[in-house]
């Protein structure tokens, strides 16, 4: 089928209603016939566009690495004999973040050591009668703070747990630590 070029016919435009040479009209996107001077272009608004996620991986990500268990600074003279005869310790240390059941190693201040870089820690002086204090490997601590009368005191805080030594206070109720004292992991990673 073959139609006429229209090069004398007119037609009639959709948006004025007025008459227009044929050759001159163009249809709109919504399929209006209009004259080319008419002609509105379809508003970026009425376009869809498709919504795609945000990616959320990362090209060439690590996981996070497990952090080193550190020595944590204990405050001045942390450790107090919970009565005579008695071998357990009371170790007062802020927000330790600990569990029932943990071991942990005490160490004496660090020093300077023999110039060859690493750390080295002093020992903890023994104190009413405690002498394995420096053991090397750590006591099992239990959460909360231990009376004379041999019951835990309820430590909503947090800031105490206790231990029992191997050996005896003699006198009760002795602080002992001084200062730089640290508790933590029975060995050390870099």
């Amino acid at each position: 089928m073959s139609f006429a070029k229209g090069k004398y016919a007119k037609a009639i435009s959709d948006r004025s209603g007025m008459a227009f040479p044929y050759n001159e009209m163009v249809k709109e996107w919504n399929g209006a016939l209009v004259h080319i001077s008419e002609y509105e272009a379809k508003q970026p608004q009425l376009e869809l566009k498709v919504e795609v996620a945000d990616p959320e991986a990362l090209l060439n990500s690590r996981t996070d690495r497990t952090e080193p268990s550190v020595p944590v600074v204990l405050p001045f003279n942390p450790f107090t004999t919970v009565a005579s005869s008695q071998a357990f310790v009371n170790v007062f240390s802020p927000g330790h973040g600990r569990s029932t059941g943990d071991t942990v190693r005490f160490r004496g201040p660090t020093t300077t050591g023999n110039g060859s870089g690493n750390t080295q820690y002093a020992s903890i002086p023994s104190f009413d009668g405690i002498t394995d204090i420096n053991s090397s490997s750590g006591f099992t601590i239990t959460v909360g703070q231990k009376n004379s009368s041999g019951g835990v005191v309820t430590d909503t805080t947090s800031d105490y747990y206790h231990f029992s030594s191997s050996d005896t206070a003699t006198l009760g109720s002795v602080s002992s630590g001084n200062d730089g004292c640290s508790a933590g992991p029975v060995t050390l990673e870099a």
